[in-house]
């Protein structure tokens, strides 16, 4: 029995500062933690592995919360799809462990002016299907990234983005609309990872968009589709012809188990390997077994209680403001979250480009609550629902808020939806209040403010909260074409402020995951945005 826990909030947010100095910007929605239904499935049952003593091979069995979404990189913007996707796929560039960005598909870049940047591609690069990849393949993904036909959640991402032209095989150049300082750790996100010519293809020769990529997921990563059982697992192996440094692992198997106990139980008997966000209340249970360590990182995430601000009573500033000032957060965090955790005043996490310590959140003061509220015209309180899917941290969280408000006269119901339910329904549009998450996976105020509150990202791409406020829509596209550090952090700041005014959400705290892992498991770690890192994870016997 041991426990892990790496500490490196200082050491990140220097390197993000040096990062963001050079103008390279830095690094699912997404939302984060969901849980679905598991069942038991052939391939991966009993955790068996062969690995050697070598540090090669075995099957890595790891216990999640949620089946992925989508294995299309375009398709989803959550993070268990993009756990899976992170193996199968690559992007041009990819964010080290320090969050500084590092070549990938890409061997080089080099800014030709602030609105034109240039790519060198890695030569004999193959997909798993055979396909090389070229500078038309990269500009076939792009151009489907931002079709409008396929409506990606992701599309998002290259709104900067005026054009993509082919110079020669192995070249490929992007032509920007505006200077954008995140451009080059946007293209380490999973949802600009490159995917073969050949599905794509296929995909669009009819059908559901994706329905074709789903089943068939290709990259050039270095773990290659292998099965998929909806709602129970997704097995990868190894990719054997990968160009660079091999897995070690022969296989990886995603199994889906919903119940937080359950994947602790499968933990502890050796059915899995690793069992994911184990909750913080479980700690001690699973540091107290013998044969497995708990593995707990700091996270650029944020766990929040989104409001419909275009639904009433939620229409109103002062309802919203109410809210937020009648619950207390601390409560939540020491009984929901066991005291782990950062408390958020707002939706950047301090690790994060644009993060201003200066800026104030709404306090808790229920008195003012209760005159605001008055003031608004509902000094009797009223009626409305919070949805969550079935996280138990959320759940508990929904429990908690229902007490909280009913000392303010609103009452509340709570309703749980299935995870995929979950994502469709309060991207209609069809919530009061609702309990979700959002992981920074660029490390830039862009990434963690534009998908959540801009105008034009209501829905999937991330504002479910349907925020539209011109002022706040100016503050982050001007902070989105300045390259200069110190006017960006300045433009993201006052949008910290005026976020505080808005009050578009309960912005509850930054959390840490927290998975059990088994002993024998060597080089396994998750890193800030929640995305398992097993390139050179192995099992030793």
């Amino acid at each position: 029995m041991k426990s892990q826990k790496h500490w490196f909030l200082v050491s990140l947010f220097l390197a993000l500062a040096l990062v963001l100095a050079a103008c390279a910007g830095d690094g699912e929605p997404t939302t984060e933690e969901p849980d679905d239904s598991a069942e038991e499935t052939e391939s991966g049952t009993e955790g068996e592995s062969e690995g050697a003593a070598d540090g090669e091979g075995g099957n890595l069995v790891i216990a999640i919360p949620s089946d992925a979404v989508s294995l299309s990189t375009q398709g989803s913007n959550d993070v268990p799809s993009s756990n899976v996707a992170e193996n199968i796929y690559e992007g041009l560039t990819k964010l080290d462990a320090n969050q500084e960005v590092q070549p990938a598909l890409a061997e080089s870049w080099e800014e030709v002016d602030e609105t034109t940047w240039e790519f060198k591609l890695r030569e004999g690069v193959t997909f798993h299907d055979g396909a090389e990849l070229t500078a038309e393949v990269v500009k076939m993904n792009f151009d489907r990234l931002v079709d409008e036909e396929i409506a990606s959640p992701r599309a998002f991402l290259f709104e900067a983005v005026e054009s993509v032209e082919v110079v020669d095989d192995l070249t490929l150049r992007i032509n920007l609309q505006y200077p954008y300082a995140p451009l080059l750790s946007v293209l380490a996100h999973s949802g600009t990872a490159i995917m073969s010519p050949n599905i794509i293809e296929e995909d669009a020769n009819g059908g559901e968009v994706d329905a074709y990529i789903n089943q068939n997921p290709i990259g050039t990563g270095p773990f290659k589709f292998e099965s998929r059982n909806p709602g129970a697992d997704v097995v990868l192996t190894k990719y054997e012809d990968y160009w660079g440094e091999p897995a070690k692992l022969d296989q990886v198997t995603f199994k889906v188990v919903s119940e937080q106990s359950a994947r602790i139980a499968e933990l502890e008997t050796g059915v899995s390997h690793v069992a994911d966000n184990i909750g913080p209340n479980n700690v001690s249970r699973v540091e107290g077994t013998d044969g497995v360590h708990v593995v707990q990182e700091p996270s650029v995430s944020l766990a929040y209680v989104g409001f419909n601000v275009q639904k009433e009573p939620f229409d109103d500033v002062r309802v919203r403001q109410a809210i937020s000032m009648a619950i207390d957060k601390e409560q939540i965090i020491q009984g929901v979250y066991n005291g782990i955790g950062i408390p958020a005043v707002g939706p950047l996490a301090p690790p994060v480009f644009g993060y201003d310590e200066n800026v104030s959140g709404l306090e808790y003061d229920p008195e003012a609550a209760k005159e605001l509220l008055a003031e608004a015209g509902y000094e009797d309180g009223f009626t409305t629902t919070i949805w969550t899917n079935d996280n138990e941290q959320r759940v508990d969280t929904a429990v908690n808020i229902q007490a909280q408000l009913a000392e303010i006269g609103i009452d509340v119901e709570i309703e749980e939806l299935e995870w995929g339910a979950y994502l469709e329904r309060t991207a209609n549009g069809d919530h009061d209040m609702f309990i979700l998450g959002w992981s920074v996976v660029t490390s830039d105020a862009d990434y963690g403010m534009y998908p959540l509150f801009h105008s034009s990202a209501v829905g999937a791409t991330g504002n479910r909260s349907f925020l539209e406020d011109e002022e706040l829509d100016k503050l982050l596209d001007d902070a989105r074409q300045e390259t200069d550090p110190e006017v960006r952090q300045d433009l993201y700041s006052k949008a910290q402020e005026k976020l505080v005014e808005l009050a578009p959400m309960i912005y509850l705290n930054h959390s840490e995951y927290i998975l059990g892992v088994n002993d024998s498991v060597k080089d396994f770690y998750v890193d800030a945005q929640g995305i398992y890192q097993i390139k050179q994870a192995y099992i030793e016997e």
